[in-house]
This record gives structure tokens, sequence and C-alpha cells, in this order.
């Protein structure tokens, strides 16, 4: 079955980086696009970044120029390369199948000083 299993969050101050990873299964993972959604509390999830078997990329206005997004075919895992965290960065990272609908369990991204 279907699995996306996040990690790489956590607590990081202002101005810090973060790496987030999304190890992928139960799919053919080189042939559908992947997406990073983040959700804050108290507002609607929003997409972050996505890439296509490609690995074309589409970046949110407001983490364009900061974050980057990747993939590791031979791993089966996107990763979402964060720098110069503010603190409305942080959120709830989900990764998503849209192929399939279907979401990971996410990982807490917390910045603060």
């Amino acid at each position: 079955q279907v699995q996306l299993v996040e990690s790489g969050g956590g607590l990081v101050q202002p101005g810090g980086s973060l790496r987030l990873s999304c190890a992928a299964s139960g799919f053919t993972f080189t042939m559908y696009d992947i997406a990073w959604y983040r959700q804050a509390p108290g507002k609607q999830r929003e997409l972050a970044a996505t890439i296509g078997p490609d690995g074309s990329t589409h970046y949110a206005t407001s983490v364009k120029g900061r974050f980057t997004i990747s993939r590791d075919n031979t791993k089966n895992t996107v990763y979402l390369q964060m720098n110069s965290l503010k603190p409305e960065d942080a959120a709830v990272y989900y990764c998503f199948l849209p192929g399939r609908l279907f979401w990971g369990r996410g990982t807490q991204v917390t910045v603060s000083s």
C-alpha cells in the first residue's frame, strides 16, 4: 500500500535551515508528482512546492528563493531544503501524492528564538 513518511522537522531559530525528507513506497515513484504542503495553526493547508517526475519544480511565492524541492529516484525520497526560515514558516509539513490523493502524517517545523 502507499506510504509517505515525513521526517526532519524540529525547532530552528529564525534564519536557520532544515531539510525535510519524504520517504515513499507502494507505488512507482518515478512516475508521479510529489508535493509538500504546510498547515499552520488556525490556517488552511497550503502548497509549498511540487516536483514532477522529470524534476520540474513549482514553488509558492512565499517560499520561492528560500526553499528547494528535490527528489532522489534511487531512494524513492523527496526532500525539501528550507533556508532563511521565518517564524511564519512554522507549520506541520505534509508530503502529498496528487495522483493518488494520499497524504503523509506530517512533520512539525517550529521557527522560534
